[in-house]
């Protein structure tokens, strides 16, 4: 019998956002990542005796934003705690956060699932606190500590035990980042630290209702990487309980190229660290006009996005799903769709398609390629959309228009002037077609004694000839309309 018949996992992510304030949680030093180590510092963030905390405003609209977005119920009344613990990047000895009165709680996100379907994912609480610094050991077999990052601003995501696989896990990482960096509170970049993840998991088996001995596994910094962190950890607390032995509590740390988790330390309780109320912080009072306030400026989510690209533009799911996959892509892809549309309001829905046909292709290709931000992309939306309406009006065809793509990842001349100056224009004259036509087939007599014994498979042949003739500057509408008619009169003549 499969392990996976037998054992079911239990899986909760507590997932931490460095969120995108220009300056610190509690002071005014600066937020930014990559500084010089030790250079983005004060007494108030490194717990100088004396100095107090003032609470950044920001802090308390991002998470209020994050809040709005899942259906958590925000508390009028929150308060911060001290979580004690001592570790060399914590030079207070303690971290600002928030405890038994969480500003956000009871929430869910919706993941899609591979087999079709949405599963709700519970979340307990998203609360806020602020970052430890950086330890950076085995550097001349010493440890070194920066303390830039002591007192970055951080909400925590807790959801509920309600992910029952490591792809689960996966999904609703995903969905998490992407709702994020749609509010604009964080970049997502897990590679740099501004996204991070640790999963609590425990086995039991199908069928019970009681929770197994869970562990917390840290140290995942892809999504790649929780998947397989939770993939190793299943199965680990499986092979145990198959041997009649019993999982301990603890922390584990995945080792990535060692494709293992290893032990930390024991799991520590809430206990553990000593919480209590911080002295030296004022309850966060949110009121309605507050949260009116914030829910006002919430951006379209991507689901509902999505979902709106389906239904009101006639997107295929995949496209859909591929466009708003990230906000800049889907930000890109409107803006071109309304520049083309402005044009040719028409044809909307056939616009829709063809824009996506682009932006998936040649756009996301350069960004892959180029590892440029869609942001940061060379051709503005009003360029693509030129490009495109040249191919609608029959100027260049598709071919030509992909080489005037090229030329304008490295220009800023419009499309028109790159098609005029380089002499791209597309022949749509009939006469100057049928000349070519009747060049390609006076030269592939047998080709063409092949289609008239009723092998037509072999017309994608002289319209390949034909183009090639004319270097990919006949228009392909009219090159098959001629070659059609052509060879439809040589078939007369031979009966």
């Amino acid at each position: 019998m499969e392990l996976s018949e037998r054992y079911e996992p239990v899986i909760g992510l507590e997932v931490h956002a460095q969120l995108l304030t220009a300056t610190k949680a509690f002071c005014g030093c600066s937020a930014r990542f990559g500084g010089e180590p030790n250079t983005n510092v004060c007494p108030v963030c490194l717990g100088m005796p004396g100095t107090l905390p003032v609470l950044n405003r920001n802090l308390v609209e991002f998470v209020l934003r994050v809040g709005m977005a899942t259906g958590c119920t925000i508390a009028p009344r929150s308060v911060f705690a001290r979580k004690n613990y001592f570790y060399p990047d914590l030079p207070k000895g303690y971290q600002i956060s928030q405890y038994e009165e969480p500003i956000c709680s009871n929430g869910s996100v919706e993941i899609d699932l591979d087999e079709g379907g949405r599963k709700r994912i519970g979340l307990t609480r998203i609360h806020m606190e602020e970052d430890a610094g950086k330890s950076i050991h085995d550097v001349d077999a010493s440890t070194l500590v920066d303390v830039n990052r002591c007192g970055v601003p951080l909400i925590e995501i807790v959801t509920e035990p309600d992910i029952r696989s490591p792809r689960e896990a996966y999904l609703c990482l995903w969905k998490m980042r992407q709702l994020v960096t749609y509010l604009g509170i964080c970049d997502g970049n897990m590679e740099e630290g501004s996204l991070r993840c640790d999963a609590n998991v425990s086995v039991r088996r199908k069928g019970d209702t009681t929770f197994g001995t869970k562990t917390e596994v840290k140290n995942m910094n892809s999504f790649r990487n929780v998947e397989r962190a939770l993939e190793f950890e299943i199965g680990r607390q499986t092979r145990i309980l198959d041997e009649g032995e019993e999982v301990v509590q603890e922390t584990l740390l995945w080792d990535a190229a060692m494709n293992v988790a290893a032990p930390m330390r024991s799991k520590e309780e809430a206990h553990d660290y000593r919480y209590f109320p911080e002295p030296d912080l004022v309850p966060v009072v949110v009121d309605a006009s507050w949260i009116a306030e914030v829910r006002s400026h919430l951006p379209e989510l991507p689901t509902a996005r999505r979902d709106r690209f389906i239904q009101e533009m006639g997107l295929p799911r995949y496209d859909a799903d591929v466009l708003t996959a990230e906000k800049a892509t889907a930000d890109y892809y409107e803006q071109v769709l309304r520049a083309l549309s402005e044009t040719s309001p028409a044809q909307r829905n056939e616009n829709a398609k063809t824009v996506s046909n682009w932006v998936m292709t040649e756009v996301l290709r350069v960004v892959g390629e180029t590892k440029v931000p869609v942001e940061e992309f060379p051709i503005a939306p009003e360029r693509l959309a030129g490009l495109i309406r040249l191919i609608q009006v029959g100027t260049i065809s598709g071919k030509i228009a992909k080489e005037v793509f090229v030329e304008m990842l490295g220009s800023e001349e419009s499309p028109e002037r790159i098609v005029r100056e380089k002499g791209l224009v597309q022949v749509s004259d009939e006469r100057s077609i049928e000349e070519v036509v009747d060049q390609v087939l006076a030269r592939n007599g047998p080709q063409v004694e092949t289609y008239l014994k009723g092998n037509e498979k072999v017309f994608g042949y002289f319209v390949g000839e034909t183009m090639k003739m004319m270097k990919g500057k006949g228009n392909p509408r009219i090159v098959n309309q001629v070659l059609r008619r052509t060879l439809e009169r040589l078939k007369s003549n031979n009966v």
